[in-house]
């Protein structure tokens, strides 16, 4: 299983995360992933912690593709252009 490990940085209205994942054969990638106050309202209400959204969102994403194929910088609004039951199920998830 694919562990992920979740860095937070908190701007004026957004969020950043650095997100590494890794397996157990060794092999990492890195990721850079944004996302703004009003959307994380929208995908995630009144969430506490809004690393589990980027946990859950990420898992959705290794569900679907291996991590090599998962974007190295990307807002996290842009998992549901490409994946569309992906806001229904991280909303869900809360």
């Amino acid at each position: 299983m694919t562990e992920i490990a979740v860095a937070c940085d908190r701007a004026e209205s957004s969020w950043a995360w650095t997100v590494d994942l890794r397996d157990p054969d060794g092999s990492a990638t890195r990721h850079r992933v944004t996302l703004g106050d009003a959307a994380l309202a929208g995908l995630a209400p009144g969430a506490a912690d809004p690393i589990d959204l980027v946990r859950r969102s990420f898992a959705f994403l290794l569900a679907r593709e291996p991590k090599e194929s998962i974007l190295t910088e990307f807002d996290l609004t842009v998992i549901g252009r490409y994946f569309p039951e992906y806001e229904a199920e991280v909303r869900g998830s809360d």
